[in-house]
């Protein structure tokens, strides 16, 4: 039948084609379909971000998932390969930068044990180290940065075409439609109706679509504590080029910069209203961005700004978190969202492990178990800190 399906995944970006990817991949024989309904991807979060992979989180989980991508993302143009077509992500492996004032340093020194506890190679920079780094950075209120060499940024729309076309060539098929609703009876998952009327059913539904996941839960009677959030960056030239190419840097106001090629990008964290809103005002960054940028690094005084486009978060406001695994209430209903901001660089990990939990009925690589659907009944949040 042309509407069944033994998997079905709403979502196909980088998390849900990761997800079909990863199931087809490890030997799941069963038909997969994906809905997606924007063709052209224009409004998709991965595309729209700032491409950063780190490993500098606050949580043990977020840590594993994000060392397990970033080997991924290491070896991805070759292990991703369709005959002659390559994905090159251009990973830049130049670092990830959080800088501190002497308030937030505690802090940092207790994330870096966690850290180190879980195999990552970040360290703590004074400011000599920090002008190593950056000769041209202002560290007048600075105690130091908490640094990891080997994170850095990629080409986050190629990662993303990679587990797209790499989930087509393994034989999930794309439809590019919008699902309107989820369809379910007596506390089990049968399937979707799309905005154009027609049902497609499966005893699986993966909910990845992002900013607009939650809403589709919501109408299921099934919320989660996720909103979608705008987050804007800006690119633009600088008058005087910096000595060294940048590592991702994260000041202490939450504004954050690095290179994109020989232009500057930066963004910072905003408020949290929830919003679908892409726009985006030149006033924005001249009024709360470039005033600090300038005082963080003399030569970012003289700039000229090129664009500036609009991505959404799936932003969990409870903890900052993504929630993975089956829900509870639902047989059948699998979710993948509220990355709030770090779903590109965990989607190989996401997965792999969803992969493993819808075939198998447990987790094996990563043990994603404390990013349940159940911890917000439970009391048993994991709260991240670094998040912007």
């Amino acid at each position: 039948m042309k509407n069944k399906a033994d998997v079905i995944i709403v979502g196909g970006g980088i998390i849900g084609s990761s997800v079909a990817y990863h199931l087809l991949a490890d030997g799941f024989a069963g038909r997969i379909i994906v809905f997606e309904k924007d063709p052209s991807y224009a409004y998709a979060s991965t595309p729209r971000s700032a491409g950063g992979i780190r490993q500098l989180f606050t949580t043990a989980v977020n840590i594993q998932m994000s060392r397990y991508s970033l080997q991924v993302y290491r070896n991805f143009s070759k292990s991703m390969a369709i005959d002659s077509e390559t994905f090159e992500i251009d990973l830049k492996q130049r670092g990830y930068l959080f800088l501190a004032s002497e308030k937030m340093m505690p802090h940092f020194k207790k994330h870096l044990k966690l850290q180190h506890q879980n195999g990552v190679s970040s360290e703590w920079l004074g400011k000599k180290e920090l002008l190593g780094l950056i000769p041209e950075l202002s560290t007048r209120d600075l105690a130091g940065g908490l640094y990891c060499a080997e994170s850095g940024y990629l080409d986050p729309y190629t990662a993303m075409q990679g587990f797209i076309k790499n989930a087509k060539h393994l034989g999930a098929e794309y439809i590019y439609e919008e699902a309107d609703c989820f369809l379910a009876e007596e506390g089990r998952i049968k399937g979707v109706r799309l905005k154009d009327g027609r049902a497609f059913f499966a005893p699986v539904v993966v909910n990845c679509a992002g900013a607009w996941a939650s809403g589709l839960s919501s109408k299921a009677g099934l919320p989660l504590p996720v909103i979608p959030v705008p987050r804007r960056i800006f690119m633009f030239d600088v008058e005087k080029p910096l000595a060294k190419p940048l590592p991702l840097t994260m000041d202490p106001t939450g504004v954050y910069f690095r290179h994109e090629g020989r232009k500057i990008i930066a963004g910072y964290g905003e408020e949290e209203k929830p919003a679908i809103d892409f726009s985006w005002k030149r006033s924005e960054f001249e009024e709360q961005i470039w005033p600090i940028l300038a005082g963080r690094i003399p030569n970012f005084e003289k700039v000229k700004v090129e664009r500036g486009w609009a991505g959404l978060y799936d932003y969990n406001t409870a903890d900052h978190n993504a929630i993975i695994g089956e829900h509870p209430e639902m047989k059948g209903y699998f979710v993948a969202f509220g990355f709030s901001g770090h779903g590109m660089q965990q989607a190989p990990a996401v997965g792999k492990g969803l992969s493993e939990l819808i075939r198998t009925g447990k987790y094996e690589t990563i043990d994603l178990t404390p990013l349940r659907v159940e911890r917000f009944a439970e009391n048993d949040l994991v709260t991240e800190d670094a998040i912007y």
